[in-house]
């Protein structure tokens, strides 16, 4: 799966999100997924988690299910 600047990625909680781009950590050189709530979210506005969590699977009553799915 290709991230891309602009697409629209959906939690599998329901929160939807922009991506802003992918990064590169500092010191390990891992990707980093640069991302924007398109919701009201107290906590922050834009996140960043490893790429490969992004694209990972959790585990919700005994069934994985992707943690984000494109939508758009």
């Amino acid at each position: 799966m290709i991230i891309k600047s602009g697409q629209i990625w959906q939690h599998f909680k329901g929160g939807k999100y922009q991506i802003i781009n992918v990064a590169k950590h500092s010191e390990s050189l891992e990707d980093l997924v640069i991302y924007e709530a398109l919701y009201d979210n107290v906590t922050s506005k834009y996140w960043a988690r490893p790429l490969a969590d992004f694209l990972g699977t959790k585990n919700i009553d005994s069934r994985e299910v992707p943690r984000f799915k494109l939508i758009k």
